[in-house]
């Protein structure tokens, strides 16, 4: 070979591991595994938090949005304002906005969907973010005027959950198995009980994001989800299930674990009005009989904050109220004797596939049996505990974390799966939503947070913590999670 031609071999070559180099740093495809498969892919009509997981911010928008650090930030909406009663909201719309089908985003659309979710017949699962909704107006195809029966301090903040997204009259049909939104992100295609493959959507109104394909890959069970990872057969886990291995990953340099919290208020969720639950003593003597720490270091490994209230204890107008409720058998059992259960009795504990759930509710069975409650377990999947716990409320105890944002607003809901009704509550969240100042408002928290606790509504355990685990390369994950969300618009691959 002449010396020439080495030197444009060599060249070539030069040339060739360039590309090559410039391919491997431009991965712009993952995979992400999620313990849970959505029922389907409607975030209007169900309260599956693998449904927001999935199209969150990805495939659907609402007019504000949640960021990684919990704040709300204009979404669909560029800006708004407010009128000086605190009634009246008119939104400025994003110009040249379309859905995914080509069709353009407009007041029209707004109207549709805030109008849909507050309907009599409404499926929404928080039709009550809605019920202070007196009209909604088009003003022009980029202004809307959203009007309130009353000033609603957390209005802003309740149109950035994944419940209140803005759809297309045109596409609602077929929604839950193809969703067409505004978002980054457009749907693929769906391998039921395998994954769920979207796109990078070219036309997105916003920033274009790096990844060009996400996979979001469905593995339930924890061993697997171990083996998974270890074998680098999925790039990140959502809210890995099996905190017991997050030492392996933490020592192995292929790998990242992040430590975060959740809005996820993990309880022993109580039938109000099913015979004995119908007795504050009785859930009382429930609350006492629970060792929180004991579920906290069984279950979910030490990984969980103690919890004595329905309310993240990362939020300022926390109430620390685990005193209220502290573990005391003897006082349990005593307070069943108080009320003619001295013998105990039975009920069922419905327990859907998380780890926390499962794991945790062998541990409180047996903590339960100890003071005479003999608790059956029933182990469901998902879709079968929200057809028959949280829609047919055919159930006395079961386990499960309310990752909403902020919702304590549930107990102000008679007809909500646990069935607490008490006008005291109900006119403290009255009172809240009129209510704006910062001072005042942390105030009227901490006195809900204090009247579900002594009424013992729930057996309130710990909240959930967010484990994740991801190979070393992946940046922009959301450590905590303000709202059940895996925002592909924020991930990249490391150079």
């Amino acid at each position: 070979m002449t010396k020439q031609r080495f030197r444009s071999f060599a060249s070539a070559l030069a040339v060739g591991a360039s590309l090559f180099a410039g391919e491997a740093l431009a991965k712009s495809d993952i995979t992400i595994a999620m313990q849970l498969e959505p029922p389907h892919l409607d975030p209007t009509s169900a309260a599956a938090q693998a449904i927001d997981s999935v199209v969150y911010t990805n495939i659907f928008e609402g007019l504000t949005r949640f960021m990684g650090d919990g704040s709300v930030v204009p979404g669909l909406a560029e800006s708004w304002e407010i009128s000086e009663d605190g009634t009246m909201y008119t939104f400025k719309l994003r110009e040249s906005v379309t859905f995914h089908d080509g069709s353009t985003m407009d007041a029209e659309d707004v109207k549709f969907s805030l109008d849909r979710a507050r309907a009599e017949d409404s499926a929404n699962a928080q039709k009550a973010l809605f019920a202070g909704i007196d009209s909604v107006e088009v003003v022009d195809p980029l202004t809307v005027k959203v009007t309130l029966s009353a000033p609603n301090g957390n209005f802003l903040f309740n149109m950035a959950w994944g419940d209140a997204v803005i759809v297309a009259p045109e596409s609602i049909d077929d929604i839950k198995t193809n969703p067409v939104g505004t978002g980054a992100y457009t749907f693929g295609n769906w391998v039921q009980g395998d994954s769920i493959t979207v796109n990078r959507n070219p036309n997105y109104w916003g920033d274009q994001p790096s990844l060009e394909t996400a996979t979001f890959k469905f593995i339930s069970d924890p061993t697997a989800a171990f083996a998974a990872m270890m074998a680098e057969d999925v790039d990140v886990f959502d809210n890995f299930p099996a905190p017991e291995n997050l030492p392996q990953f933490e020592a192995d340099p292929r790998f990242q674990v992040l430590v975060g919290s959740t809005e996820g208020e993990t309880i022993l969720s109580t039938n109000n009005k099913k015979a004995p639950f119908d007795d504050i003593r009785v859930r009382q003597a429930m609350a006492h009989a629970i060792d929180r720490q004991a579920i906290i270091d069984g279950a979910m490994f030490g990984y969980g904050t103690p919890i004595g209230t329905h309310f993240a204890p990362h939020n300022p107008a926390y109430v620390d109220l685990t005193g209220n409720s502290a573990y005391d058998p003897k006082k349990a059992a005593q307070l069943l004797a108080d009320v003619g259960y001295a013998d105990g009795f039975e009920t069922t504990l419905h327990l859907p596939p998380p780890s926390y759930a499962r794991r945790g509710g062998e541990i409180i069975a047996a903590q339960l049996a100890e003071v005479g409650i003999k608790a059956e377990i029933i182990n469901v999947e998902w879709a079968q505990w929200l057809e028959s716990v949280f829609k047919g409320k055919d159930f006395g105890l079961t386990i499960v974390s309310h990752t909403e944002p902020m919702d304590i607003g549930i107990y102000a809901r008679p007809d909500y799966y646990f069935q607490y009704d008490s006008s005291d509550f109900q006119a403290l969240m009255e009172l809240l939503n009129e209510t704006t100042d910062p001072d005042e408002r942390k105030n009227l928290l901490g006195d809900a947070q204090r009247l579900i606790a002594t009424d013992f509504v729930n057996g309130y355990l710990f909240q959930l913590a967010k484990l994740g685990v991801a190979k070393a390369g992946v940046q922009g994950l959301w450590e905590n999670a303000p709202t059940a969300a895996i925002d592909l618009t924020q991930i990249s691959w490391s150079e």
